[in-house]
């Protein structure tokens, strides 16, 4: 019997209902069964404010921005309704809510950004004048950046009424994360990858995390086996460099980290909307820290300018 197993009969996962959010979940719910068999696993579908507000672009949102997709889950573990909850760590905040903290963070998929046109066409040979969809400031700002000839809009809702736009022409191309593709099975819509060059990714982007309650050693013990080192190790550094920044899921700051010869180098940048201004860095530090690591590099872009940028919003 594994650990965890005597003291645990039944588990109940937390999840948005979208067809992603419903893999993810269904994916941990198979991996838990699969290293704990004697454990019953179940999921319970959560409506976010997230998934309510579809006619709002989410940078429009602010402040209310906050814990758009984990709030709801969040209460739900805190009221003891839920076990564990899944999220795109990209969309988990920096701060938990007291009592809470990530049990588990899964290996990591593709971390890169990808292009679907609806013609097959790559990024540099859209016309211009395109209109590309994307909902996410740090996505718009890095297209403008490479191209301010195009139109970008906000677009919302799920990975497949996103494609739809495009198949009809309302779009001529979106930009979504490939791992959200891959993992539905659509890698094959994929046009174009964004290298991690060409597009900073955002800060956890492609990995998932497990939410749990803090005093819960029982359920700690039965996720462990779900946790990727290296993955948790380079989303710590990256975490830590978007705290440093005071910023969130809905401003545009990009970072990516990876452990390379028993370091953490860690990659970030800063850069306003219209992509017209930018500061980037890049920071080794030790595999035993990565907070620190994150951390040095927040502060060095903040003394470069980065904190102007972000106060300009």
């Amino acid at each position: 019997m594994n650990p965890g197993d005597a003291l645990i009969q039944r588990i109940t996962i937390g999840t948005r209902g979208s067809q992603l959010a419903l893999w993810q979940s269904n994916w941990v719910k198979n991996e838990i069964m699969r290293q704990h068999p004697n454990v019953e696993v179940c999921i319970q579908t959560i409506s976010t404010k997230g998934d309510r507000i579809l006619d709002v672009s989410l940078p429009k949102l602010g402040e209310q921005g906050k814990g758009l997709f984990t709030k709801e889950l969040e209460e739900a573990i805190s009221e003891h309704r839920i076990d564990i909850a899944v999220h795109s760590l990209k969309d988990l905040p920096t701060e938990l809510p007291r009592g809470l903290r990530i049990g588990a963070i899964c290996k990591r998929e593709d971390v890169r950004d990808a292009l679907v046109s609806r013609d097959g066409i790559s990024f540099d040979d859209l016309p211009p004048g395109a209109c590309l969809g994307t909902s996410s400031l740090r996505r718009q700002a890095q297209l403008l950046a490479r191209r301010s000839d195009l139109l970008i809009q906000p677009i919302r809702g799920n990975v497949d009424t996103r494609l739809r736009k495009v198949q009809i022409g309302e779009f001529d191309a979106v930009v979504l994360a490939a791992a959200g593709l891959h993992r539905l099975g659509l890698g094959d819509r994929i046009t174009q990858y964004l290298t991690e060059e060409f597009m900073v990714p955002a800060v956890g982007q492609g990995a998932l995390a497990i939410e749990m309650r803090d005093d819960d050693p029982a359920m700690e013990a039965i996720i462990r086996g779900l946790d990727h080192e290296p993955t948790r190790l380079a989303c710590a550094a990256e975490r830590a460099f978007l705290k440093g920044l005071g910023g969130g899921c809905l401003v545009p700051i990009g970072a990516h980290a990876r452990i390379e010869s028993g370091l953490v180098r860690l990659n970030g940048l800063v850069i306003n909307s219209s992509g017209s201004e930018a500061v980037r860095g890049e920071r080794l530090g030790p595999i035993d820290d990565p907070e620190s690591t994150g951390r040095e590099l927040a502060d060095e872009l903040l003394s470069r300018g980065a904190g102007r940028i972000l106060a300009a919003g």
